[in-house]
C-alpha cells in the first residue's frame, strides 16, 4: 500500500531525508513542514492515512498534535520519530496508542517496516528503543488529574501557591491541597522544595 503522509521535524536534513526516502519509495509526501502547529493545520486539512511527526518541535510538540488529531476523531496514524532514549515518552506514547515510535538515527532504516507494521493494523515500537529502555526510567504522569498537571507546569516556571491560585481562580488551600497530592501520586518525599526540583528536571514530560 502507498500512503499520503505528512511530516513534521524541526531538523532539515531529518525531514528531507525522510521525504526523499518516501517519495523514492512510492508514497506521496503531501507536506513536510517544520513545527507543530503547521503539522496540525496540514493534517487535519489533508487528512492523510500517516502523519510522522518529531516528539520536540516549535509551537507544539508530537504528543500534543497527536492528542488534538484523535480529538478531532481523525484515522490519521501517527508515528512519532526522536532522539530522545527515553522511557517516560515511550510510556506516554504507549498510553496514548501512538501507531508508531522511532530513534532518528535508525528512521531511514525502520520507516519503512513500520509502515508495514502499520498496514497490518499492528503498531511498531523501535526494537533498539525498547532495548535502551529500563522500566526504572519511567515516569507515569498519567496518575496526575488534568487540574494536578497545570499546577505542576506553573510549579516549574516557578510560580507560588499564590501566584497559581490568582492563575486559576482557585484558593490558596485549594493549590496546596493539588500540591500535596501531587507529591503522594509521585511518590516524592514532603521535604521543602521537593516538588519545585523535581518539576524543574522532569519539565520536558510535561511542558
Amino acid at each position: 500500500m502507498r500512503y499520503r503522509i505528512i511530516i513534521a521535524d524541526d531538523h532539515p536534513l531529518i525531514l528531507k531525508g525522510l521525504s526523499d526516502f518516501l517519495v523514492e519509495k512510492g508514497h506521496k509526501v503531501l507536506e513536510a513542514v517544520t513545527d507543530g502547529k503547521t503539522a496540525l493545520k496540514q493534517i487535519l486539512k489533508h487528512e492523510p492515512e500517516i502523519a510522522i511527526l518529531d516528539i520536540r518541535m516549535p509551537e507544539l510538540n508530537g504528543l500534543e498534535v497527536a492528542k488534538m488529531i484523535k480529538e478531532q476523531g481523525l484515522s490519521t496514524k501517527i508515528v512519532l520519530i526522536t532522539f530522545e532514549k527515553d522511557g517516560t515518552l515511550l510510556n506516554e506514547a504507549k498510553r496514548m496508542n501512538i501507531h508508531g515510535y522511532i530513534l532518528k538515527e535508525f528512521a531511514l532504516v525502520e520507516i519503512e517496516k513500520c509502515l508495514e507494521v502499520l498496514q497490518a493494523g499492528k503498531s511498531y515500537f523501535s526494537e533498539s528503543l525498547k532495548e535502551l529502555i529500563s522500566e526504572d526510567s519511567i515516569i507515569d504522569l498519567s496518575v496526575l488529574s488534568v487540574t494536578e498537571k497545570k499546577i505542576l507546569r506553573q510549579i516549574a516556571q516557578n510560580k507560588t501557591t499564590k501566584e497559581i491560585g490568582e492563575a486559576m481562580f482557585v484558593s490558596y488551600r485549594t493549590v496546596e491541597k493539588h500540591r500535596s497530592n501531587i507529591i503522594r501520586k509521585l511518590g516524592l518525599d514532603h521535604q521543602q522544595n521537593s516538588l519545585l526540583i523535581w518539576a524543574k528536571e522532569n519539565q520536558k514530560y510535561f511542558i
